[in-house]
């Protein structure tokens, strides 16, 4: 199993935050580690959070797209994300598979 570490993002505004992430081999040196006021060594992720989350967007636009010709009132999609200090905002896999739950919804107006 993989260690845990810590792993700091930058939100637009400057502000960051802590995500607790799986430290890989290919990513505990190619990350910058920073150190917190009080001491405990953590590692700064390569992208901001907000340009880890436009690694999704093609995939919910792409998803939009399909449905949005059968006219639904509303769509719903749930989907698993993980954030990675390397590669940003990653689809999660439960058992292999990456699940989308998708709900679409008519009414008769």
């Amino acid at each position: 199993m993989a260690e845990k570490v810590l792993v700091e993002f930058a939100l637009e505004d400057g502000t960051a935050f802590l995500v607790e992430v799986e430290e890989s081999e290919d990513t505990s040196t190619a990350i910058e580690k920073v150190a917190l006021p009080s001491g405990k060594e953590i590692a700064k992720a390569q992208k901001t959070f907000s340009e880890a989350i436009d690694n999704i967007k093609p995939v919910v636009a792409s998803l939009n797209n399909k449905f949005k010709d059968l006219g639904p009132k509303e769509m719903e999609v749930k989907f698993g994300v993980k954030l990675s200090a390397d590669a940003g905002a990653i689809l999660t896999s439960v058992g292999g598979e990456v699940t989308f739950e998708v709900t679409v919804k008519w009414s008769k107006d």
